[in-house]
């Protein structure tokens, strides 16, 4: 029925259904509405948040909940101690004023309750005029009466009146207040469509200063610095909060009819089909409902409205729109959910508040999904899943907790990847690595070397390791084993990688269906030779990959991703963290550190890679002291740059002696080796300098990273043909004109 409500008690929450109502659903606008919240925050007295749902829902915060709840406190004070009584309002001796005022007394109860300020300013009038009235009275009696009146129901229905906040608000606005518009000066509640759950904060601080506006299609974002506040505010607002009326409500007529709709149970280990049938229906059914009901819109708003339908159907909701923002690396959504906003780490502006709070049947229907698509459990009994989340235009790394971990509920972090693959262009352009770094660890991949890519939390290991992929050569065989789905297998897939997947039991949830992973790292030697990538190192399986690495894995590349912050500390965490022998180390030949550094006054960061150090074979159990580790690069942060070392420059690194003694041109020959790191600098350079000077990023993604790659190969290959040696003018002249011919065409 109109205006029945619920209370959930663990929220404290207060949902008012007004959907058949004919007197609408704001507060602010409509005294009828307010007076029947009022009449239930009467009844319940506990209530951080006010929902009523009509054909929008409107919802209030805690601050806006507790005017109301004063005022409801203040009405059931003057009820309770009876302030408006017969006794009250009239001394014994004055019965013939009792029948006119208690009426008004009644009155001013009802309005009270739908119009509190308009109540009050009317009780200030009564109480002026009966105090003239006092003052112009001769008669005692009648004079006695006055005073009566005044002391006993007036004055004290003022105070009780001026002790809310509401009213002492309201006060410097008292004769602005001939409609409710005062109200909105109080009231800015959160107004979305029905079926949406999450709640924006539409307005920013008044005091918010613009830093950045960019577009997402049709989705605004804007970037805020808030006065004393050293995080900024992300401001996303949907499409969906911007509809007229008549794109509501054909979108929620669709949307009622789509809720009958069951995808066939094939479909429903396949979550891009669903989308993508979904959006079809969709995009059907609101053309007949538009033809129908005689509304002109046009394909691309009917294709607009498909969209929102399908966001909120197949769709995670608002975590599509923020997972299509490249500039967006983490969503951060803590539990208790709905008490807090989303937090996001930017690309460029660190990290951020948002405006967006989710709501805890979000983050349920969240953890539905999750379990369904993953097949891994989240429930007290296994309180933490890892799986993988991709939606249109983006994909993220999922880890969510409940209970018993985490004591308030469901908590979720996403770490967002790249749509397309990383490249060393790509993070040439982010200056984390020079040209001379990225043209060396090319040549290492080329010289199938076995390497760790190892540095702190958020430092950009996977995505380092996922633009060492693109550095292979599509026609070597790869395989990956992940226990969670981070690294762009499908994306090289689609451009020509003989790769294979698989994916092993996660460490943290030790479900018993999936492989453990040092098992599964066993398997994949036994599938032939190839690459062998390694999502990250952490556990048992540190033993099975050390044996790959030191029985024959070496014919091809082998490289994984580990914690630490240093060589040493790689070293540390693999021998004495995960039991692998000291001596077994040496199977590793690079170990290259990215991290995570910060601005001196602490408020910006970026990634770098600090360290390329070679493990060296000669010692016995510590590296350190026996001089098992070189380095060959390292980070020099007065310049900002990798630097070369002594023993990189004067030729003396083990490993690049150790490849050149396997080819031909290069053994004994350091220059030409030399000369060979130095081309493969100046082509990525090149790529990034051509990208920078034509505005076409599109130069430094995989697909076009990948034919230079193929094109300095086949340039080398016809060079040595023509000349008998790698010269790399002659090889550089021909793959330059690769690139101008592809830039011409």
């Amino acid at each position: 029925m109109v205006f029945e409500y619920e209370y959930d008690e663990r929220s404290q929450r207060m949902r008012i259904n007004a959907v058949k109502s004919m007197y609408g659903s704001s507060i602010e606008d409509f005294p009828v509405v307010m007076g029947e919240v009022i009449d239930k925050l009467m009844e319940l007295r506990k209530v951080v948040r006010i929902v009523i749902a009509g054909e929008r829902e409107y919802e209030y915060d805690f601050s806006e909940s507790k005017l109301l709840l004063e005022i409801a406190g203040a009405i059931d004070s003057i009820i309770k101690n009876r302030i408006i009584s017969i006794r009250n309002i009239a001394a014994p001796d004055c019965e013939e004023h009792v029948q006119k005022r208690y009426a008004l007394m009644q009155r001013f109860l009802l309005t009270a309750k739908q119009d509190p300020i308009d109540a009050y300013i009317k009780l200030v009038r009564v109480i002026r005029n009966v105090r003239i009235k006092e003052q112009r009275e001769l008669d005692p009696r009648v004079n006695r009466c006055y005073q009566h009146y005044l002391q006993m129901t007036l004055l004290p229905l003022q105070r009780i009146m001026e002790e809310t906040q509401l009213i002492q608000r309201a006060q410097p606005f008292l004769t602005e207040h001939k409609n409710r518009a005062l109200y909105r000066k109080f009231f800015h509640p959160t107004i979305r469509p029905n079926f949406i759950y999450t709640r924006y904060v539409a307005l920013p601080p008044q005091n918010a200063e613009l830093v950045e506006r960019y577009f997402l299609r049709d989705t605004a974002i804007e970037i805020y610095t808030i006065p004393g506040k050293t995080r900024k505010l992300y401001h996303i607002i949907p499409p969906e909060f911007r509809l007229n009326e008549t794109e509501y409500t054909l979108l929620d007529t669709a949307r009622r009819y789509l809720g009958r709709h069951e995808p066939r149970e094939a479909d429903l280990g396949q979550p891009d089909a669903i989308r993508e049938n979904l959006f079809r229906i969709g995009l059907d059914m609101l053309r007949d409902l538009s033809q129908t009901n005689q509304y002109a819109l046009s394909e691309q708003t009917l294709t607009k409205l498909a969209n929102i339908l399908t966001r909120y159907t197949a769709g995670f909701g608002i975590l599509d729109l923020m997972l299509q923002d490249e500039n967006v690396q983490d969503i951060e959504i803590n539990s208790p959910i709905g008490t807090a906003p989303v937090y996001i780490f930017h690309g460029t502006h660190n990290e951020c508040e948002t405006n967006i709070i989710s709501s805890r049947e979000d983050g349920e229907s969240w953890a539905t999904r999750f379990r369904l698509q993953s097949g891994r459990p989240l429930d007290e009994a296994n309180p933490v899943l890892d799986t993988e989340l991709e939606v249109p235009g983006g994909r993220a790394r999922v880890a969510a907790i409940t209970r018993t971990l985490s004591p308030e509920g469901l908590a979720f972090a996403f770490r967002r990847h790249r749509e397309k693959p990383w490249t060393f262009p790509l993070f040439m352009k982010g200056n984390m690595i020079n040209a001379f770094g990225a043209g060396l660890m090319w040549f290492f991949i080329d010289g199938a070397r076995t390497m760790l890519i190892a540095g702190t939390r958020s430092s950009g290991k996977s995505s380092f390791l996922g633009a060492c992929l693109v550095q292979i050569m599509p026609k070597v065989r790869v395989i990956t084993l992940e226990d969670t789905l981070e690294l762009p297998v499908v994306a090289l897939r689609k451009l020509g990688y003989n790769i294979e997947r698989m994916k092993s039991r996660s460490v943290i949830t030790n479900i018993e269906t999936e492989l453990p992973a040092e098992e599964a790292l066993r398997t994949a030697l036994r599938l032939g030779d190839s690459a062998l990538i390694v999502g990250e190192v952490r556990s048992k399986e540190t033993l099975a990959l050390y044996e790959a690495m030191r029985i024959g894995a070496l014919a091809n590349l082998v490289a994984g991703t580990i914690h630490g912050d240093s060589a040493y500390g790689v070293f540390d965490r693999v021998v004495n963290d995960l039991g692998v022998p000291p001596t077994s180390f040496k199977a590793t030949d690079i170990v290259l550190i990215a991290n995570m550094l910060r601005s001196p006054d602490g408020l910006s960061s970026f990634r770098r890679v600090v360290e390329i150090t070679e493990v060296r074979k000669h010692w016995k159990s510590d590296p350190a002291t026996e001089g098992g580790f070189e380095t060959l690069m390292e980070y020099s942060a007065k310049d900002d740059t990798l630097k070369p070392t002594k023993t990189l420059l004067t030729g003396e690194s083990v490993v690049l002696n150790s490849i050149a003694e396997r080819v031909r041109d290069w053994k004994g020959n350091w220059d030409l080796m030399w000369d060979n790191i130095n081309l493969r600098a100046k082509i990525m350079q090149t790529l990034v300098d051509t990208a920078k000077q034509t505005g076409n990023m599109d130069l430094l993604e995989a697909d076009v990273v990948i034919e230079s790659n193929a094109m300095f190969h086949l340039a080398s290959s016809s060079v040595k043909e023509e000349i008998g040696t790698l010269d790399s003018a002659l090889i550089y002249d021909k793959w330059l004109t690769w690139l101008k011919n592809r830039l011409r065409n």
